[in-house]
């Protein structure tokens, strides 16, 4: 027998981030809550703004609350199934710190306006880098231990962990691959329905191999340890792990369906996304049925009632994503509420309840002690129960209103409700219950910080563990007589995880590479031309804002949305869009056809007073944009060149004139702004101002506000559409 320790000390770190940072992100996100009720809250403070808030919020929760309640679950597990202290304290402790350097990044960063706007991906390309670095250090750990273990058998918690690892690794690399600009800007190598496809091969794969994969190894090993029982199944945890991760790598491009996608790839997205449902029930009901003989302990463990809610939660969420994958169902959902409720299902039922589970059974056992009290354990449970009911329902039920609204049609063939505002003022109801939903649920994160504090507090020091186990005898690397393969592939660690790299890759190069190899997919279309110098600043400046948070640019194929918005969209339009917009959901309407649709002074005092020009409205003033002082364009030039070499058609002379063409551009928006008596008006008396103050007055034409006019003006009039009321 050989003694050692295993590290608690490292799993203390993680958790107590995982319960701050828990903290933060739900705030923000109760904040954001807020704003789809008071939508000037925060008037006039560009990084409490919804638009930069919003990849906040999801960033802090998906990386920095669950992904630290991952690693402190995979640190606590891996050490006792593998019977090992972890490979490297350094890497432990390196592989914390780094992370939450990279949280602290993003915290900073993205309400700063730094984003690439890819969803889950928002990052910068710096931090991009460390995150990739820090994943590496990870999994060098993570298979290190592995690799001087005293268990022959991998465990099959520690199969979702290596397909973790490793997906997560290349999806991450592929979807980050950009140019830089500058220290804090980069444009995606990939444009358009390219970008997009990577994009959301990326993001659907996000939410399968960070907040799932790791989260089924972990109710795995917890669940089991809670209940005090054997999981209910080996054969069937082998099929659910095979089947999951084969085809969850296909079923992305179900977020694009009706999209300017090929049709080939949205069909395969729909099969694969169908088949996902059997894998999916099959580790449920693997989890579920774990239980069986001990419901009499789930009513009164707190541990065990999250664990159950969380697997049902992980049940509901894998059996409406298939189901929204389906054409007609995807039709009505896409872009609505519906969406919104379906995702918190997974992220506060199935990531947050099996946090809470898993640490409201850690810290007792990590402190030798017990939990200071299991009646506000269950108060939490329950809160934080009635809090995802009352937070997810009203949600669907303003998805199913905003779809029926946005596609009613009167009897002469005109739309109902022609004016999107009236759709969004028949849903702030459901919004008020999706604030105290969230409420409800924040309400029992505190009263588990607090018991949290309590317990540590009354128990030991959290310390590293004493064990004991067998050093691991050398074995034939050959299959035993009568040994079967899956066994033998259980103790081979390097085959397992070279397996699941084969099955993660085959969908990934099927669906990417011959929408990105082969240039027919893509149509070029002759109208469409390279944003000029001032409208590429205004792109800029509106993925800074992230405007994509609440508008989309993609008009889909329906008679509803070509009424209401005009052509459907192109694949040959975006081959210029460094990256994609399409957009998740539309919070205010599309904007793909706005251009010219309404007079520079609209946007004007739309964008400074978005109530004034549209009564009811829920979008936020952007009166920083308004700012006297010069906007930034020392990068102009820098950015033309990065888009020369990813193939936009700007010559040296485009280039070279670049600054001056800008300045043109802008004086003719500020002329325009001229014909409204009322902006004179102010524009003369904000002079003075500036005068009498001894400040440098800098003319409307030199500020952002015109850049992002000039972007939006631009937008659809590559597509000529003609106007059939005159004949």
């Amino acid at each position: 027998m050989q003694q050692f320790y295993y590290d608690n000390k490292i799993v203390k770190k993680f958790l107590y981030a995982t319960i701050v940072f828990g903290v933060v992100g739900m705030t923000v996100g109760l904040l954001l809550a807020i704003m789809f009720l008071f939508p000037n809250i925060t008037d006039g403070i560009p990084w409490l703004s919804f638009g930069r808030l919003r990849p906040l919020h999801t960033n802090a929760v998906i990386f920095a609350f669950v992904g630290n309640s991952m690693f402190a679950g995979i640190y606590y597990s891996l050490q006792r199934l593998l019977k090992a202290r972890m490979f490297s304290d350094f890497l432990s402790n390196l592989h914390f710190w780094g992370w939450q350097l990279i949280i602290v990044a993003a915290a900073i960063s993205l309400p700063m306006g730094y984003t690439s706007s890819k969803e889950y991906a928002e990052l910068e390309w710096p931090i991009d880098i460390a995150i990739a670095l820090i994943w590496v250090v990870f999994g060098i750990n993570m298979i290190g231990t592995i690799l001087r273990r005293r268990e022959r058998h991998l465990y099959v918690a520690i199969w979702f962990y290596l397909a973790t690892f490793v997906t997560v690794a290349v999806l991450h690399i592929f979807n980050s691959i950009e140019l830089p600009v500058s220290a804090m800007k980069s444009y995606s190598v990939y444009a358009g329905v390219q970008d997009a496809l990577v994009q959301w091969w990326y993001g659907h794969n996000a939410v399968a191999f960070f907040l799932t994969t790791p989260f089924l190894g972990l109710m795995y090993y917890f669940v089991p340890k809670a209940a005090n029982r054997p999981v209910y199944s080996y054969r069937l945890s082998i099929i659910h792990f095979w089947s999951l991760i084969f085809i969850y790598i296909w079923a992305g491009p179900h977020h694009l369906l009706y999209s300017a996608l090929p049709t080939w790839a949205q069909n395969l997205g729909v099969v694969f996304s169908i088949m996902l449902i059997a894998p999916s029930w099959g580790g449920m009901i693997n989890g579920l049925l774990t239980l069986r003989g001990v419901w009499d302990k789930v009513r009164v463990d707190p541990v065990l009632k999250f664990f159950v809610v969380a697997i049902t939660a992980y049940g509901m969420a894998t059996f409406e994503g298939p189901m929204l994958s389906l054409k007609n169902v995807n039709a009505i959902a896409h872009f609505t509420d519906w969406i919104i409720a379906h995702v918190h299902v997974g992220a506060l039922g199935w990531n947050g309840f099996m946090a809470f589970g898993m640490i409201y059974w850690l810290i007792p056992r990590m402190t030798k002690g017990q939990l200071y009290s299991t009646k506000l354990a269950n108060l939490h449970f329950w809160i934080g129960t009635l809090g995802i009911i009352i937070y997810t329902l009203p949600m669907y039920v303003a998805g199913f209103v905003q779809a029926s609204m946005w596609k009613q049609f009167n009897p002469d063939g005109t739309l109902t409700y022609g004016n999107f505002l009236e759709t969004v003022q028949q849903i702030i109801p459901m919004y008020w219950m999706r604030m105290i939903g969230g409420t409800m649920y924040i309400i029992g994160m505190f009263i588990l910080v607090y018991n949290v504090i309590k317990t540590v507090r009354a128990n030991a020091a959290i310390a590293d563990e004493l064990a004991e186990a067998p050093e691991l005898q050398k074995i034939s690397k050959s299959r035993i007589k009568g040994e079967k393969f899956h066994p033998w592939l259980e103790r081979k660690p390097i085959q397992l995880t070279i397996l699941a790299t084969v099955a993660i890759l085959i969908g990934g190069i099927i669906q990417i590479v011959p929408t990105i190899m082969v240039k027919s997919n893509i149509p070029t279309i002759a109208s469409v031309k390279p944003y000029s110098p001032l409208e590429l600043e205004g792109r800029d400046l509106y993925i800074r804002e992230g405007c994509v948070g609440c508008h989309s640019q993609m008009v889909r194929p329906f008679r509803s949305e070509v009424e209401r918005y005009g052509p459907q969209s192109k694949a040959g339009e975006f081959v210029y869009d460094h990256p994609f917009l399409w957009g998740s959901k539309r919070t205010g309407p599309d904007l793909l056809r706005v251009g010219q649709k309404y007079n520079d002074n609209w946007h004007f005092n739309h964008f400074w007073d978005p109530q004034s020009i549209s009564a009811g409205s829920i979008m936020p003033g952007y009166k920083w944009l308004f700012a006297n002082k010069p906007m930034d364009i020392s990068n102009l030039e820098n950015k033309m060149r990065v888009m020369q070499k990813l193939g936009v058609p700007y010559t040296e002379k485009d280039i070279a004139e670049a600054k001056n063409n800008l300045r043109k551009q802008a004086k003719t928006i500020e002329n325009n702004l001229h014909a409204d008596p009322d902006f004179v008006k102010s524009y003369e008396n904000s002079k003075k101002s500036a005068e009498a103050k001894g400040e440098k007055f800098v003319p409307m034409n030199e500020r952002e506000i015109v850049a992002l006019i000039a972007y939006i003006q631009r937008l659809g009039t590559d597509i000529k559409v003609k106007d059939h009321s005159k004949k």
